[in-house]
């Protein structure tokens, strides 16, 4: 039985599954768009929307857990600079998968999986306490 056991294993040992994840983080994270299969992309959204959550954080021990997973050093350092600062006011969901279509050689069922560029923008209160912000 597979009670508790979150997450897929597409077919891969863990050692190969754990190298592919940090690959495609790091492409992620160069690129701030790929192309992949639609599972592969919605377990990549999990280990992204962490991995920013802790670059938010901006203290030396979640810089060193980013650094641990992703490979090259000029991608974690733009990603430290640029797209860590960009989510600050964000409370999550800092990516977004768009389904594509299929693949032509096997068919498989392709999402792109990108970085929001967005600004949090605070919509005004309906009801009865619109005026008061607790």
């Amino acid at each position: 039985m597979r009670h508790r056991k979150a997450g897929r294993k597409l077919g891969r040992t863990s050692s190969h599954r754990k190298a592919m994840f940090r690959n495609m983080a790091t492409s992620l994270f160069e690129h701030e768009r790929i192309e992949t299969t639609d599972t592969k992309a919605k377990e990549l959204r999990k280990i992204a929307e962490k991995l920013i959550t802790l670059g938010r954080k901006e203290d030396l021990h979640s810089r060193r857990q980013v650094l641990s997973f992703i490979n090259n050093k000029k991608v974690a350092h733009n990603f430290f600079d640029n797209i860590a600062p960009r989510y600050q006011n964000r409370n999550g969901g800092y990516t977004r998968i768009l389904k594509v279509g299929r693949r032509r050689g096997d068919n498989a069922p392709l999402s792109i999986i990108e970085l929001i560029q967005e600004e949090v923008v605070e919509k005004p209160r309906k009801g009865l306490f619109a005026g008061k912000r607790r």
